[in-house]
């Protein structure tokens, strides 16, 4: 009897070793690591944004109107609580990506702001600003790339027979990805005018 639950335990050990189970912890790991790179990034374009509002406060204190969008963009993304719950809550997700996209617009319409005023576009420490904001958001964009890949990985995983299985046994979802706010915007080509002078 006993050598008979021995090779039961040993078949059942080796089926579980190819099961995907230590792919799937490897690749949720990835993701999370993915993921605190994308918020790492956020965190140093939120941490930009006083210094920016604050310069640009005093060059152009009449346009109140797009410096309190900023602030309170900022504010909004700071109050998101950001779990790694967030991940597997595709609702949750859509939330925190709306903020984003909201700071985002907000400060593109900052520095259409700042191309009014020549002072300010010329002062040092804006253009320092500006620059740091500029390479942040490029890192934003190289650390969503990498998130999406490592999502796109661990959802392929998720769905690929005999895998699925394991993930149906052990509850692993597939994740939400990065998405555009309004592909429809974005799907055709902006125009150029540069009036008739």
């Amino acid at each position: 009897m006993r050598q008979i639950f021995k090779i039961v335990l040993l078949a059942g050990m080796l089926t579980l070793s190819g099961c995907g189970y230590n792919q799937f912890q490897s690749l949720d790991e990835e993701a999370k690591a993915s993921w605190a790179e994308v918020l790492n990034q956020y965190q140093r374009r939120a941490d930009l944004v006083p210094n920016l509002v604050s310069t640009v406060k005093g060059y152009a204190s009449h346009e109140e109107k797009v410096l309190t969008e900023v602030t309170a963009a900022r504010a909004k993304v700071g109050s998101m609580q950001v779990t790694p719950e967030l991940l597997n809550d595709p609702e949750a997700f859509a939330k925190f990506q709306a903020a984003q996209g909201q700071l985002t617009s907000a400060l593109s319409r900052l520095m259409v702001v700042s191309e009014n005023y020549p002072n300010l576009k010329a002062d040092a420490s804006f253009r320092d600003l500006q620059a740091q904001l500029e390479g942040t958001e490029n890192r934003v964009t190289v650390a969503r790339n990498r998130y999406i890949e490592a999502v796109k990985q661990y959802n392929v995983t998720v769905r690929s027979f005999p895998n699925n299985l394991t993930a149906m046994m052990f509850n692993y979802q597939p994740k939400p990805s990065f998405t555009v706010e309004n592909e429809k915007e974005i799907s055709s080509a902006p125009k150029v005018d540069f009036g008739d002078k």
